[in-house]
């Protein structure tokens, strides 16, 4: 069953010891916006998968980060969020891979729950892993009775 929170209240979204971020709810309009934002639509056509992710990712965070805890300049002094202090943040590697897995694929698992086949190994979904091993060597035939 499909819950709906009717509320589309911030949540507080732990992503490393001691810094947490509250975040707005990762809304089909909060992903519209995303996709046409500037900075994803200047991602050149021959970037990688991953230059994209983490264009779309940063994209994502500027719009939907609210306030965080944990956080602070060269000095230890707490800073407050902005476009470059976001940035920044999701250059770290394990908060960029925190924000993705807490935030954004906890949206998108809605998507994944009716996708309940496997790939097909070829065509538009191609990526299926093959579930038998391989033979190693020839078989004898059977020997008749």
């Amino acid at each position: 069953m499909l819950t709906l929170d009717l509320t589309n209240a911030p949540r507080w979204h732990d992503l490393a010891p001691g810094v947490r971020l509250q975040l707005r709810p990762l809304t089909t309009a909060l992903m519209v916006a995303t996709r046409s934002d500037t900075a994803v639509e200047a991602v050149p056509e021959e970037a990688s998968d991953e230059e994209r992710a983490v264009a779309f990712a940063k994209a994502l965070a500027r719009r939907a980060v609210l306030t965080w805890e944990g956080i602070g300049d060269a000095d230890g002094s707490p800073i407050d969020p902005s476009p470059e202090a976001i940035d920044a943040l999701l250059d770290v590697w394990p908060i960029f891979e925190a924000f993705q897995l807490t935030y954004v694929s906890k949206g998108l698992l809605l998507e994944q729950e009716k996708n309940v086949s496997a790939s097909l190994p070829n065509g538009p979904s191609a990526g299926a892993k093959a579930t038998a091993k391989p033979v190693k060597r020839r078989a004898k035939p059977a020997r008749r009775g």
